[in-house]
């Protein structure tokens, strides 16, 4: 059975934050409601992000808490993902270099 977090007004909000069914998502799969607007996050880091961002004003020392752990998780995996992102081009690089070197 799935629970139709839709009304005619828009989505409706989850008051206590826990993870609830969405009318789009398949009938397994939970989302996590926004307090502040009831928008649905398939992750609860990237709902604890989306109050940190857009709703900072109306956060309890809690979620702005949430926000900077989350945030700075985020910040370095995107930093690895950086990392491993150049290495990997500098190889593909010197791999035509060295493979064209050859051939020629």
């Amino acid at each position: 059975m799935t629970t139709d977090n839709h009304t005619d007004d828009g989505p409706a909000s989850a008051t206590d934050g826990s993870p609830s069914t969405n009318v789009d998502a398949s009938a397994d799969e939970t989302t996590y409601d926004c307090n502040y607007c009831g928008r649905p996050f398939a992750r609860e880091q990237y709902r604890t992000l989306h109050v940190g961002l857009d709703h900072h004003d109306e956060c309890t020392d809690a979620e702005i808490e949430a926000f900077q752990d989350a945030y700075s998780e985020e910040s370095e995996e995107i930093r690895l993902f950086r990392l491993k992102a150049i290495g990997g081009l500098v190889l593909l690089y010197f791999g035509f270099l060295f493979t064209y070197s050859i051939v020629t």
